[in-house]
């Protein structure tokens, strides 16, 4: 009897981990180029049907209008738009409650994988800032890493485990402060 409950006690932690845990790809492919770069400009449409997701449409407290696009892997994008709907920016994230693996992301980045060592190793040609992030913010102790990519510039935040846990590609540099 006591070698059923163990037995059973150990497949369900295995399952348990096994769905907590899991990978999870981000099918962006057809919003990449060669290089594994996000190409913009894209529209919403375009990434919703990408993504194979419905956009959810929301205004910030500034009134800025913003699309939000939750993957079946559990990531989350999300960009302000213009008038005409077009994106050329975006952003990667994972929700706080969620321990995720998400790979597939550009520059063949996987957020809760990706540690900055690796980041710092990949982007090593590019004239890399680096930052502590203060107590205060979303990763305290961690890591933001900036630099110019293409047309665009690349924000990457770690946490105090050096893991990546977000990404943000922009066409201006965002004040930290507005993080």
């Amino acid at each position: 009897m006591m070698k059923i409950k163990a037995f059973t006690l150990t497949i369900f932690l295995f399952l348990f981990a096994a769905t907590t845990f899991a990978q999870n790809k981000a099918e962006l492919k057809s919003l990449l180029n060669k290089n594994r770069e996000f190409i913009f400009p894209q529209t919403v449409d375009k990434i919703a049907q990408a993504l194979n997701v419905k956009t959810v449409f929301y205004e910030d407290a500034n009134g800025e209008k913003y699309a939000k696009w939750i993957t079946k892997s559990g990531l989350e994008l999300y960009s302000n738009y213009q008038a005409d709907k077009s994106v050329n920016e975006i952003f990667f994230d994972i929700p706080e409650d969620k321990f995720l693996v998400v790979e597939g992301l550009p520059f063949d980045l996987a957020i809760n994988k990706t540690t900055l060592d690796e980041a710092l190793s990949k982007f090593s040609r590019h004239d890399v800032k680096r930052e502590k992030l203060d107590a205060g913010g979303s990763f305290p102790e961690g890591t933001r890493l900036t630099m110019k990519t293409g047309t665009h510039f690349t924000t990457l935040l770690f946490d105090n485990k050096n893991l990546l846990k977000f990404m943000g590609l922009t066409t201006s540099l965002i004040d930290p402060a507005a993080n």
